[in-house]
């Protein structure tokens, strides 16, 4: 045989085994495909996904559902087909996926579905069980249990009528509301320039200024130096009591207070506040000079310095915001938060700010309900100025629960006037109005017959100067402005002159004239009115003396003198400890003599003319000077003649 055909030959024998070979390879893969698709354990491992084995359960269930196809190493091919096999992979996890969010969509509100289902059965079965296993009750032992619920309801109302929402004891919020945020920014930018500008010079505090609620503390204040705290007294009918108590260092600045204020010495006032700047007392008298010098702003940040130092002294458990805490005015510590609160009350309602002085109105009166400092005539003024008059009806039937708010001058005529608002949005709104509550002329005409002394202060007072108004004082009913009972006259006095701004409103004249006349057009008819009314004013106010008179009408009055008085009494000395104690520090005028003249003869003339500064010193003239020595030589020459 010859070579080439011997080439030949090999060559074909070559092809076949080739071929042979690749069938073989192509019946393995095959083998290798349908055993991998049998059990998934065989095959190669290194491609499948290690997170797959989460969704088995999911496999088992649906079994319709596109396995994943793995890859060979050993086929050849393999490399070629990878990026198909991707997209595939990715397909069948997208499936996966979509199925297993509608399979927990489904299982979940079948589960929430079911629980609802067991809940209600147990509550059922719960209630059924405690009804059928509870005993009756003694008839006795539920109404006692009944009435104490009844008093636990009572206080709860009580608190909660009372409850102050501290985003409104803030007056720039209000401030904001009223005048817009830009307008209120521009005017804080410029004080805050100003004030830059006044401590330019000395040292910036770098210390952390601890925020508070009832004031906004300036970043140049000093230090809260804890000098006196809050401790817990008892808990007693749902009320946490309180009181304040000091420290040795504030007892020591007190007595140096109390030492200037005997010889009513302002400065030594102010060296306390230099080496005590949160003692309160000194900062109580110093708002009150600043008030009568006519520097208003210095008052009020020396009242909110005030303020700042007794917040920061709270005890952990005072929360005096939700109205179930009492701090009783009968502990001389805590007089000072009182004070301070109804002066930062009155200096909001300077600024326009009601609904901020209301809510301070509110904290005040339910940090003691007995109201020390008469916040109870001044709540309705606050309210209407506020325009909460829901809220003063609500006030007015749930506070103390026995519905006798009506009796007094302020409540009477401000729930006529806050039917009268009422009535108005009700009319706007066009809805429903209540029947069972009675009318704005009603509630008028029985203000009018229950305190007809207020009619003649309130014309005097507004002033009203039409003819009718005339006209309707000469009647007998209307003609006095005194009642007879020292508490009632000081109460109406009060009154007038908180509230007497309202009624400058015509819409409000025009309410209380139609009152007036109505009320004298029924007592023509039947005189026994006026004489009912009288008997239930007389049972309200039975006591013959002057029950409140520790509050002062000047303190109720928007009126603040701009000059200071002929002495430093009024800022050394409180005008309500002074009525206590009995006018112990009389004026000498008031007395009905002067203070005796001192001599200057003698004395070094720099001495003199300091002292001659002091309002309370009273030099004598030359007529003075004759005057003592012709007494002086007729009590000699008296003598002389007893001797």
């Amino acid at each position: 045989m010859s070579a080439r055909l011997l080439k030949k030959v090999l060559k074909e024998q070559e092809q076949r085994s080739q071929q042979f070979i690749a069938e073989e390879e192509d019946d393995d893969e095959q083998q290798l495909n349908g055993d991998e698709s049998e059990s998934p354990d065989s095959g190669t491992r290194s491609l499948k996904n290690p997170f797959d084995l989460l969704n088995e359960d999911d496999e088992e269930d649906n079994p319709d559902q596109v396995e994943e196809p793995e890859v060979a190493d050993e086929i050849s091919g393999g490399k070629q087909q990878l990026p198909v096999m991707k997209n595939t992979t990715s397909q069948a996890s997208d499936n996966k996926s979509k199925k297993k969010k509608k399979k927990k969509s489904k299982g979940g509100s079948l589960n929430s579905d079911k629980s609802e289902k067991s809940l209600d059965a147990a509550l059922k079965t719960l209630y059924l069980d405690v009804s059928s296993s509870e005993p009756q009750s003694d008839p006795v032992k539920t109404k006692s249990e009944n009435a104490k619920v009844c008093d636990n309801l009572v206080k709860r109302t009580g608190c909660s009528i009372l409850q102050v929402d501290p985003k409104h004891l803030n007056a720039e919020n209000e401030l904001k509301r009223i005048f817009g945020s830009k307008v209120v920014k521009s005017f804080e930018k410029s004080n805050q320039s100003s004030g830059q500008r006044q401590i330019r010079g000395g040292r910036r505090g770098s210390h952390h200024i601890r925020k508070t609620v009832l004031v906004s503390p300036l970043d140049h204040w000093p230090r809260w130096d804890g000098s006196f705290s809050m401790e817990l007294l008892e808990t007693k009918d749902g009320y946490n009591y309180f009181r304040y108590i000091h420290s040795s260092s504030y007892g020591q600045a007190q007595r140096a207070f109390e030492a200037a204020q005997a010889i009513h010495d302002l400065n030594g006032v102010a060296s306390v506040l230099m080496h005590h700047p949160y003692h309160l007392d000194s900062l109580l008298t110093m708002a009150d000079y600043f008030k009568f010098v006519g520097e208003h702003q210095m008052s009020a940040d020396s009242i909110a310095k005030c303020l700042y130092a007794l917040e920061c002294a709270w005890h952990p458990m005072f929360t005096c915001f939700q109205g179930n805490c009492q701090l009783k005015y009968s502990h001389d510590a805590n007089n000072p938060l009182f004070k301070a609160l109804f002066i930062h009350m009155k200096n909001m309602d300077r600024r326009g700010c009601h609904r901020s002085a209301l809510e301070v109105c509110k904290l005040l009166l339910s940090l003691d309900l007995d109201d020390p400092m008469g916040a109870m005539f001044c709540i309705d003024y606050f309210a209407l100025r506020a325009g909460e008059y829901a809220w003063l009806e609500q006030f007015s039937e749930e506070y103390k629960s026995d519905n006798s708010l009506w009796l007094f001058p302020n409540f009477s005529y401000s729930l006529a006037v806050c039917r009268f608002y009422l009535e108005r949005e009700d009319s706007s709104a066009a809805a429903c109005q209540d029947t069972s509550k009675a009318t704005s002329a009603d509630l008028m005409n029985q203000a009018l017959m229950l305190h007809p002394a207020v009619l003649k202060k309130l014309v005097n007072k507004v002033p009203l100067k039409d003819q009718a108004w005339t006209n309707i004082l000469k009647n007998s009913f209307f003609h006095s402005d005194q009642t007879g009972v020292a508490s009632l006259d000081h109460l109406v006095n009060i009154y007038v002159e908180r509230n007497y701004l309202i009624w400058r409103l015509p819409d409000l004249q025009r309410l209380l004239r139609d009152g007036a006349q109505l009320v004298i057009e029924s007592l023509e008819h039947n005189r026994n009115d006026a004489k009912d009314w009288a008997c239930v004013r007389k049972e309200a106010f039975s006591s013959g003396k002057n029950e409140y008179a520790h509050l002062l009408v000047q303190d109720f009055s928007d009126t603040v003198p701009t000059l200071p008085p002929d002495n430093l009494q009024n800022f050394m000395v409180d005008p309500r400890a002074a009525l206590q104690i009995g006018n112990l520090v009389p004026d000498p005028v008031d007395a009905g003599h002067a203070p005796p003249p001192r001599d200057i003869g003698n004395r070094n003339p720099l001495v003199v003319l300091i002292e001659s500064m002091l309002p309370w010193v009273n030099y004598a003239d030359a007529g003075d000077v004759v005057a003592i020595d012709e007494n002086q030589h007729n009590g000699h020459a008296q003598d002389d003649e007893n001797d």
